[in-house]
């Protein structure tokens, strides 16, 4: 039964204004050189950040107002309005490329970076479908074939671009969704061997992917061809040390380390605030925002609620820990935005739509779960891994 609505969730509130504002300060710094070179004045992307910020502060307000049981309805036409718009990026005159990549919908600065919207549209979209599957959802042709078969127009849409970054952070979203949704152990175990086998075939397919990759277990191959990002990188954050050079001291941001203000903006923070800057402001208020994001899907009133509350927590904290994981050297570089953060307008937009969804859940959660525990959810999720594990175990040692 659908609770009435209460007081909102006050820490995932303050982590998701605490991020946005110290990311609008850090792009006023991380940006002030590329942006004087590209328009001529030092805070136009400070600026054109700061617009973006608003619109998505608006939205984000509106949203946590707007009780989310409307998405199921709009959750089909959602999806089919991506899937046109990831096609649209291939038009001429429609799509628009960059970096080698062919990502956006628009021209110059007025473009739509169309995987956002797909993010949102698809966990509501999968959240709704494994709602209506019910007791149906570990069956092989009712569920696992048409969410395989989903799953691959969408990500060979996505690779097409190309864009794996995105295309893992899309896989990871829905997989996990699916695993928690009780999808069946055979069928989740032929889903991680495919996805593996068809990661390592698009590396070694792609000369440069298999680069990227062999730069990620040894960096100092190559300093100044496929290892430079990753090495400017390190620079910066082995300059800041502990407590950083400084607020608007960066060295890096002078031309040396690419994409300084959008997906490399980690190692700005971490070259002027130190080791302890990006501990304090980033990574303990995007843990905060998990932290609260798990609960709200724990205490959610229905499996639509508690699918969506997983989606976009999932989305957020698997993209923070990528694109973390590339800048620190830990995770093969790839170009995924730090959430909340990086420069880059439809990405803040979307993910600002994504916190105020998970707002209004909060909104709704269930007063009768308060007093229990809100990880025993995730721990009876911990143990099936654990039980497929020794099942895998078990039958390897049968004669």
């Amino acid at each position: 039964m659908r609770s009435k609505y209460h007081s909102p969730d006050l820490w995932l509130i303050l982590a998701t204004l605490f991020l946005v504002v110290f990311g609008l300060i850090m792009v006023s710094s991380a940006s002030v050189v590329e942006s004087y070179q590209v328009t001529g004045s030092n805070t136009y992307y400070f600026a054109r950040q700061s617009i973006f910020a608003l619109v998505g502060l608006v939205v984000w307000f509106f949203l946590q107002r707007w009780d989310y049981h409307r998405f199921k309805p709009l959750a089909t036409a959602g999806l089919i309005v991506s899937l046109v718009l990831l096609v649209a990026v291939f038009i001429p005159g429609i799509g628009w490329e960059a970096g080698g990549s062919r990502r956006w919908i628009g021209a110059g600065d007025q473009t739509l970076q169309v995987t956002e919207v797909l993010k949102v549209c698809l966990i509501a979209y999968l959240a709704y479908w494994f709602e209506k599957k019910g007791n149906r959802i570990d069956k092989w042709y009712a569920t696992f074939l048409p969410f395989v078969l989903l799953m691959a127009v969408i990500l060979g849409l996505i690779m097409a671009e190309p864009d794996m970054g995105t295309a893992v952070v899309v896989a990871g979203i829905s997989g996990i969704m699916y695993f928690v949704a009780g999808a069946d152990r055979k069928h989740l175990l032929v889903l991680v061997g495919t996805a593996l086998a068809a990661m390592w075939g698009l590396i070694k397919a792609v000369p440069y992917r298999a680069a990227r990759w062999l730069t990620f277990l040894n960096p100092a191959s190559d300093p100044l061809g496929t290892g430079y990002h990753i090495n400017q990188a390190l620079i910066a954050l082995g300059s800041g040390g502990l407590i950083g050079l400084g607020f608007g001291h960066s060295r890096q941001k002078f031309n040396f380390l690419p994409e300084a203000s959008s997906d490399s903006i980690f190692a700005i923070i971490g070259e002027e605030l130190g080791l302890l800057g990006v501990l304090f402001f980033v990574i303990i208020p995007l843990a905060i925002f998990v932290w609260r994001g798990l609960k709200i899907a724990y205490n959610a009133p229905d499996i639509f609620g508690r699918m969506m509350a997983l989606g976009i927590t999932v989305w957020i904290g698997l993209q923070s820990v990528i694109n973390i994981g590339a800048i620190t050297g830990l995770l093969p570089l790839t170009g995924v935005p730090l959430p909340f953060i990086s420069q880059g307008g439809t990405a803040l937009v979307f993910v600002m739509i994504g916190a105020g969804i998970l707002l209004n859940i909060s909104r709704q959660t269930t007063g009768d779960k308060k007093d229990e525990d809100p990880f025993s959810w995730w721990r009876n999720i911990w143990a099936r891994i654990a039980d497929s594990i020794s099942r895998a175990q078990n039958s390897k040692l049968k004669p």
